[in-house]
């Protein structure tokens, strides 16, 4: 059944119980924090415009009314927001998205929420379902982790030490972007599977992290060693600099240098009380060590659920 819409405000009040208690920020700021934040959904589920756009962008054949969001009843004590998206923006790979729920969802509820997803999105042929959990890895057999949420405010990240010789230096243009780009070659091609977990940020957003003054060049040693960078704003109702991109050039991998990234862009970072927040493929064991080594915190994550 499709719900009359509820205010962001009131996205905000469940969103907020779907996420792991913190002392990281009051719950008041996070509440404000997560209603900016779902206001989007309501925009999405409203505007016929935006609706009429995406459906002229990506040419199905399906009428623009089908593309809005919708607030569905899934049982009598869950509610969920649902979009239409694509991964990766490619239209051979469409799935729906909870992007709120009333309460945490458990397995006794899957059926239930395939079965209204199909319902909405019928026409989209969509394979999977992705929704969020404040649960850890792993707890639901039936599902495949997506990304996962890791954090940790900046003022703790700063108290703790970085080897000699491991600098940052304020990013000034694309000069090593091919260099970045060797670096991933050379662990996709190690790792087969991490070409579908992790990718290097395009020439645009490193150009947004630098003219932000929050994309740096990681320096070993004298020479240029990676990128490392952020971008401000709000994500699960905590006042971020959110990762845009931390890589390791080659020469730099394999010495235990991954976790001091995290720390150093702390040193650097804006004192405002903001959180370093980042996501990490759950299965990109890595990376998620290398953040958990910094001192970062998994508070939860992304699935995925198949339609089938």
């Amino acid at each position: 059944m499709t719900l009359s819409l509820p205010s962001a405000s009131e996205l905000a009040q469940w969103s907020l119980t779907c996420q792991r208690p913190s002392p990281w920020v009051s719950t008041s700021d996070r509440l404000t924090n997560l209603t900016d934040e779902h206001a989007f959904d309501l925009q999405l589920a409203t505007d016929k415009g935006i609706a009429a756009q995406r459906a002229e962008h990506f040419d199905l054949g399906i009428a623009p009314d089908r593309w809005l969001n919708r607030w569905v009843k899934v049982h009598d004590d869950l509610n969920a927001m649902l979009s239409i998206r694509f991964k990766g923006m490619d239209v051979t790979q469409p799935f729906v998205d909870v992007s709120v729920t009333t309460r945490p969802l458990t397995s006794n509820d899957f059926a239930a929420l395939r079965e209204v997803a199909s319902r909405e999105y019928g026409p989209f042929q969509a394979l999977r379902l992705r929704f969020w959990s404040p649960a850890d890895m792993n707890e639901f057999p039936e599902v495949a982790p997506d990304l996962r949420a890791l954090a940790a405010p900046l003022s703790e990240l700063r108290n703790q030490p970085v080897p000699e010789g491991l600098t940052l230096s304020p990013t000034p243009d694309d000069r090593h972007y091919v260099q970045a780009q060797a670096a991933y070659g050379v662990v996709d091609a190690q790792h087969p599977a991490h070409g579908a977990q992790a990718s290097l940020i395009s020439r645009e957003d490193l150009q947004d992290g630098i003219e932000a003054g929050t994309m740096f060049d990681v320096m070993w040693n004298g020479d240029w060693s990676g990128y490392a960078g952020t971008l401000p704003g709000t994500n699960h109702g905590f006042l971020t600099q959110t990762v845009q991109e931390l890589v390791l050039a080659p020469h730099a991998r394999g010495q235990g240098l991954g976790p001091f990234l995290s720390v150093l862009l702390a040193h650097h970072l804006p004192d405002d009380g903001s959180v370093l927040y980042g996501t990490i493929h759950g299965e990109n064991t890595g990376a998620r060590q290398a953040a958990l080594t910094a001192g970062r915190v998994d508070f939860g994550g992304w699935n995925w659920l198949p339609m089938g």
